[in-house]
Formats: C-alpha cells, structure tokens, sequence
C-alpha cells in the first residue's frame, strides 16, 4: 500500500529543504517568490455587505536587506567553491551589498537545494518579473546549467497598463530549466481558432468553421464512387480513403464538390489537431477581482497558469514541491489534476488559507496530508510563542477560523481577530471579537474585551489563552451574559474563554454557524480531473 501522504509545511524553505526533503524525491518545482519590489503585500478582508474593509494584514515584506544573515548566505555559497561561487562572488562586485544583493543571495542557497532535491527527469519553474529576471537567470545558468535552460516564458498578466515615461509593463518571466536532457515533458496545445488556421479558405455550415483539404496522396491510384459519379484521382495521385471511408465522409457531410466536381474534404476546426503552445502565453487572463477563484491574496496566480505547467511537466502520481506556497495555487491545482504535493510557506496566515482553499474545493475528495512545523500540542504552542508572538497570534486565529484585525505588528486595542456569522432571514452580518493572549493574564483583559463588545456593537467576544484562566477572569466573563440569535432560538455566552489546550483538544467557540464560513473567502468546489486509466494489455502481449 502507498503511504504516501502530501506535505504542508510551516517554516523557512531554506530549513525545511535541509531537513525534511530527500535527495532526487521532486519531479516538479514550481516557485513564485517575492520580487524585490519593495513593496508590503497585505492581504485585503472584504466585509460580508460589500464595502472594501479596512482590515487587512501583513502577508509578507517584499523588501530585502544586506545584514548578517544575507551575510551569511553569501559565506556560505562562496566557501563551497563552484560556478555558482564565482558568480555570486562577481556580482557582489558588481551590485555591492545592496537590497537586490540580499534578495539574489537569498534566492541563490535555496535554488541550490532545489537543484538537489530534482528529480533527473525532473523540471523548475522559477516565476518572476523582469526586474530581477536577468539576474534569476544567471543564478539558474550557474546551478542547473546553461545546457538544461529550456524557455524564458512570457506571460502577458494585464493589459491596460500604461507607461508615463516608458513602454507599459505588463509581463512576467517564468524560467524554465531541467535537470537533464530527459526530463517529463507533454506537450501542451491549445484549439485551432479561425486565427491559427489562416492561410487556408475559412467556411461556415451548420456543423461550423471549417476549411478545405485535399483528398488525395502522392502515387497513382483507382477511381472511386462519389454518390452516384465515378472519380478518378489526378494523375501521379491516389484517393487517401478507400470505398467505405468515402462513404462514411459523403454521409456525414464532409465532402464538398469545386467547381471543376473534384470532390475535397471538409476538415471543421474543432477537429483539427491542437497548436503547440509557444513562449508567450497571452491566452492566460490574470485573476481580476470579480474572478470566482481570487481568495484575497496578494501574489494569487490563476489555476490556469498552474495547469498548463503541471501537465507540461509532469504525470499522475509525480510529486510536485512549492517552497513559496502563499495561498496555495500550485498546491490545489497538482491536487486537483492526481500529483502528490509538497508546499512550503513562512506564515501562519499562508497555511491558514491553504487549508481552507484545500477543504473548501475537495471536501471528502481531499488526499490524506499532513501540516508539519505548526503546533499540536500545549509545548509546541508556547514554544512558538516564545519564538515569536505576532506569528503564535496569526495562529491561534486560526485555531477558531477567525480573520486577522489588525494591519501590522504593535499593541493590540482589544481585538486581534474578527469571526462573520448571520442568524437571521434578513441576511445581516454579525460579527465576534477574538483577542489572543500568549502571556500573563488577568481579569482586567477579559473586562477590556467585554468593553469593547458595547463599543463596537459586536454579538460575541472570544478570548484565547495560552495560561488557564483565573476564577475571576472567568466571574467577569460571566457578568457579560448571553447573546441570543432569536431567529434560531438559541443562546451563546456573549464572552467565552478558551484555551490553547481546549482549542488543540477540539474545543469550538459558540456562534451561530448555519449560514457557513463568511470570514475567509470559500473557495470554489471542484472535482478532480478524471485519472487516465491504464492500458490493460500491453502492445506484445
């Protein structure tokens, strides 16, 4: 029996690669990370009425800096000698130790371990923009080699971008490199259109488009019956179709007649063999923000983009690794399509969404994984905690389903998370507060959060603790009273504490769940491409 299980890890790539990933275990490596853009990507909440919310979150920094970890990296990179020393080495000199140094740095020991990780058929899609691409494609020359460099890939994402004092810009780069000339490779095709088949005389019928082709190969042949008219081929030409293939393309409408009687086969569009897909792929619409799939998040690709790679590249059963997860495209679409998957990310808020988007569009049909590096025990979660609190927070969110309030790291006024419910036929959106406490806490914290239900007329407030809760603190929760959904005639305690430890042991808040998840965006139920089947004879059996 296969045991095999899909990954879902929380932590550094970097670490993750070293630690937990095989040597040649990857058939497929498909990454998208930050571009050095400088910029803060934060994922944007929308409220359940319609109006854009004001409540977003830091999803990651997209900016880079020399320091000693860069430092550290680049020693490291160096030391082990190589082209990819070399090179580095040469564009320190080149770059100094500036932000873009830090991202290449950065990119450059972990391309390594990809590198060891790849299969020899295996393939990397390393997703970019054309500000650092000429520089990911040195680093990718230097570590997979110029010989297994196949594509720089275009992807046209938009195109209502306008330049004011250059061209627009409205590409990203995806690099494509294998391991070895014997890499996985099926070739992608897209459908005839009346565009591709220029160069032949297009005609319309009620079967649809379709052009005129030859019926007739080289070499000398015999007369054939077309209805009720005895045909001979051209001289030097034979009829392709024998007696009963004639037949069947005169039934069946395919034949037409010139105006000389030569009969010619009429071949419709949609049974034309598919063109071959090239390097620019405008065909591949960006996720624009009414899109079904668009779930919020920041550097979200579309399952489009994602398909034609993993079908390219790979075959059922193949593994396919994505160390910069985010919200998980990569992830969903090698699920959806019968690849086992190995996804990476650095946030707790990442996993959040990935699980969700995960459950959400499989449901029962979801593979068996595992989620390695997030807590599952009371040490584990004080072991984040002391490792870092903002990320222990994000987490403990997410123990309840509850969405991020606050926009960046500082003191909190009482509300740390939000939770969406309706109870009622007229559709109105409730709201619960969430504070997490990863510290000491006292009765003060709990009356506080009470304050804060009047003050921003919220139906219910959680509060989550890392310490047991003092018997005050459980007095002055009680002081707050129920709230009652009087459409579902049932009643919640309007403040409840919780646990890390209760939470972990499969404790649930209380609010009115019937109307489904509002909090994150669900994402779309799917079904999985049907599995090919294989052959049950072999050709010399």
């Amino acid at each position: 029996m296969d045991d095999w299980k899909n990954k879902l890890y929380f932590g550094d790539n970097l670490a993750i690669l070293r630690d937990h990933i095989d040597d040649e275990s990857v058939d497929l490596i498909y990454l998208d990370p930050p571009f050095n853009s400088r910029a803060t990507y934060n994922v944007l909440f929308q409220e359940k009425n319609g109006t854009q919310s004001a409540a977003q979150i830091t999803a990651f920094e997209d900016t880079w800096h020399w320091g000693m970890e860069s430092e550290g990296a680049y020693h490291e990179v160096v030391t082990a000698g190589g082209k990819i020393a070399d090179l580095l080495s040469a564009l320190r000199q080149f770059l100094g130790t500036n932000d873009m140094m830090a991202y290449l740095t950065m990119m450059a020991i972990r391309l390594k371990e990809l590198h060891r990780v790849l299969k020899p058929t295996g393939s990397i899609y390393l997703h970019c923009d054309p500000t650092a691409s000429h520089y990911l494609k040195l680093l990718m020359d230097a570590i997979f080699g110029g010989k297994n460099y196949r594509n720089e890939i275009v992807w046209e994402r938009t195109t209502g971008r306008k330049g004011v004092s250059q061209f627009g810009r409205v590409h990203d780069v995806i690099l494509f490199y294998t391991r070895s000339p014997s890499a996985t490779w099926n070739m992608p095709t897209v459908p005839q259109t009346e565009e591709t088949a220029r160069g032949h005389d297009l005609m319309k019928d009620g079967g649809g488009t379709y052009r005129l082709s030859d019926l007739t190969g080289a070499g000398q042949g015999l007369p054939r019956r077309f209805g009720d008219r005895t045909i001979s081929p051209p001289d030097g030409r034979h009829w392709q179709f024998d007696q009963d293939g004639i037949d069947e393309l005169l039934a069946s409408g395919r034949i037409a007649f010139s105006r000389t009687g030569q009969p010619r086969m009429k071949t419709y569009l949609k049974d034309l063999p598919g063109i071959a897909v090239r390097d620019i792929w405008s065909d591949i619409q960006p996720i624009n923000s009414a899109a079904a799939e668009r779930l919020g998040y920041p550097t979200q690709k579309p399952e489009a983009l994602l398909e034609r790679i993993v079908e390219a590249s790979s075959d059922e059963g193949n593994v396919v690794l994505d160390p910069f997860c985010g919200c998980g495209t990569a992830i969903a679409v090698a699920e959806r399509l019968h690849r086992k998957w190995i996804g990476i990310d650095i946030t707790h808020l990442a996993i959040a969404l990935m699980r969700h988007r995960l459950n959400d569009t499989f449901a029962e049909d979801l593979s068996p994984h595992d989620v390695i590096g997030v807590p599952t025990d009371l040490g584990g979660a004080q072991a984040l905690a002391e490792q870092d609190r903002y990320e222990f927070q994000n987490w403990a969110l997410g123990l309840v389903d509850a969405q991020p309030a606050q926009t960046k790291k500082g003191a909190d006024k009482g509300i740390d998370g939000l939770i969406y419910f309706i109870d009622n036929a007229a559709g109105k959106v409730k709201r619960a507060l969430v504070q997490v406490k990863s510290g000491h806490v006292q009765r003060a914290q709990v009356s506080d959060l009470c304050h804060a239900l009047d003050r921003e007329d919220a139906a219910i407030g959680l509060f989550l603790t890392l310490e047991p809760p003092s018997r005050p603190m459980i007095e002055e929760a009680a002081t707050a009273g129920f709230y009652e959904a009087k459409e579902l005639g049932k009643k919640y305690p309007r403040c409840q504490i919780l646990t890390i430890e209760e939470l972990l042991d499969g404790k649930q808040a209380e609010y009115p769940r019937g109307a489904g998840r509002l909090t994150f965006k669900q994402a779309k139920r799917q079904s999985k491409k049907q599995q090919a089947q294989p052959e049950l004879f072999d050709e010399g059996s």
